[in-house]
């Protein structure tokens, strides 16, 4: 066999096309406090400023940046800081909730709009004016072969902490909570990676098959009913994790892409997403993917209001609230009182959905997707109501009320109606003369 020398010359044009790659391909996101998002790779973080340089032009210029600009750190190995936290990502235990977050909403997913696109499902998170919904979402994974682990509440100590959710080769404990459209407590059974691409299961995924072809059917995952809780413990779901979960546990993890910690500040920021303000019920559910297009629970479009936050206050106690007592220990379960980035159903065309069923991980119908057998429930609207509108609307109806059993207009009200002309005294009759005798 021959023996191939290289020369010190060739060394050094091999490390210097190493050190030039890795320098290229090594990117950090710097958030600013507006969201702005800067590629850079940053040089040094110091106690009132962070130095960096931009990453299309490495050996370009140092650029320095104030600390009370930046909100947030993303590292190219995933690893980030916060430099300038939102009031909610405070990591101060002694302000974690006392109160149960709401139930998980019954809620249509909307259709994957990018092949490769995965699906992160909404949740409650905490902040100074108590629980908002972070809205469901599809995301661009960070890697090929990356799947979602959801975040999670767990009742602990008398006070519900928060467990962040993380990308990764596995999907980890997240509490037993089911969040629906693949999410059902243990695992994901919404698809799955195959040979680099992304297989979407059609049973519990809203996908337009005449645009996505790599979809698979799996109906043995659609299960009905189920607890709707959004909380591990007492009161909640009681799960433990399995050992299989506990390793997954320990692997290596990335956590929340900026786009997704974008998409938390923007529900954050919206008044109608709290539960002091919709009663568990909000007015956007889900996103078709982050800054995309929001849609009610119904699956049709809305309206966000970002810029609307309430004023901090404690939340008043809701439904389930807990006293202190006892509970099952969780891996990595320090309750805090911020919620972090995160991560139920797709088009309802299964007979087997029911309208206002717990969410699953199966589809269920709306008014876009209803479903193949009548509704069952009490004061069901006929099929042929044309004016119905989404549930929880707040938008009052501008057609005319009609009468539910002849169909017709109401007589208008007596206080609507024009005034009637006063009548006409009667003419009096003229004097007749008096006959004499």
């Amino acid at each position: 066999m021959r023996k191939i020398i290289f020369s010190p010359l060739t060394y050094l044009t091999f490390l210097f096309a190493f050190l030039f790659t890795n320098k290229a391909f090594s990117q950090d996101d710097i958030i600013k406090t507006n969201d702005d998002v800067i590629k850079a790779k940053v040089e040094e973080v110091g106690e009132r400023s962070i130095k960096y340089r931009k990453a299309d032009n490495m050996d370009g210029p140092l650029y320095v940046i104030e600390r009370s600009e930046v909100y947030m750190l993303v590292y190219a190995n995933g690893d980030r800081d916060i430099i300038t936290p939102r009031g909610n990502e405070a990591p101060v235990v002694a302000e974690a909730p006392r109160q149960a977050p709401p139930e998980i909403p019954v809620y249509e997913q909307p259709v994957c709009p990018v092949e490769g696109y995965l699906w992160t499902p909404g949740y409650w998170a905490f902040g100074p004016a108590g629980y908002y919904w972070v809205p469901g979402v599809w995301v661009n994974p960070p890697h090929p072969g990356f799947l979602w682990t959801p975040c999670y509440w767990g009742y602990e100590g008398g006070v519900y902490g928060y467990h962040e959710g993380y990308w990764g080769e596995h999907i980890g404990f997240y509490g037993g909570v089911n969040y629906g459209f693949g999410y059902g407590g243990r695992g994901y059974d919404g698809g799955r990676w195959e040979g680099g691409s992304f297989r979407y299961n059609t049973a519990v995924t809203h996908v337009d098959v005449t645009v996505v072809h790599t979809t698979y059917v799996d109906r043995t995952v659609v299960h009905e009913g189920g607890s709707r809780a959004s909380f591990n413990g007492e009161g909640g779901v009681r799960a433990q994790p399995t050992a299989t979960e506990r390793s997954y546990a320990a692997e290596k993890h990335v956590n929340a892409t900026p786009e997704q910690v974008q998409h938390v500040h923007t529900a954050q920021s919206d008044k109608s997403q709290y539960a002091s303000a919709n009663g568990g019920k909000p007015a956007v559910a889900a996103y078709s993917k982050p800054g995309g297009q929001p849609y009610s629970a119904a699956g049709k479009p809305a309206q966000a209001h970002p810029g609307t936050q309430p004023v901090a206050a404690h939340p008043t106690a809701q439904p389930g609230a807990h006293p202190a007592s006892g509970n099952e220990n969780k891996p990595g379960s320090t309750p805090t009182s911020h919620p972090m980035p995160s991560a139920s159903h797709p088009a309802a065309s299964s007979p087997e959905s029911k309208p206002g069923a717990t969410p699953t991980s199966h589809p269920m119908p709306s008014a876009s997707h209803p479903s193949s057998e009548p509704a069952s429930h009490p004061g069901a609207q006929p099929a042929n109501h044309s004016n119905e509108s989404a549930p929880h609307s707040s938008q009052p109806s501008q057609a005319t009320p009609q009468n539910k059993m002849t169909g017709q207009q109401p007589a208008a009200k007596p206080g609507n109606a024009a005034p009637k002309p006063a009548p006409k005294p009667a003419p009096k009759p003229a004097p007749q003369p008096v006959k004499k005798k």
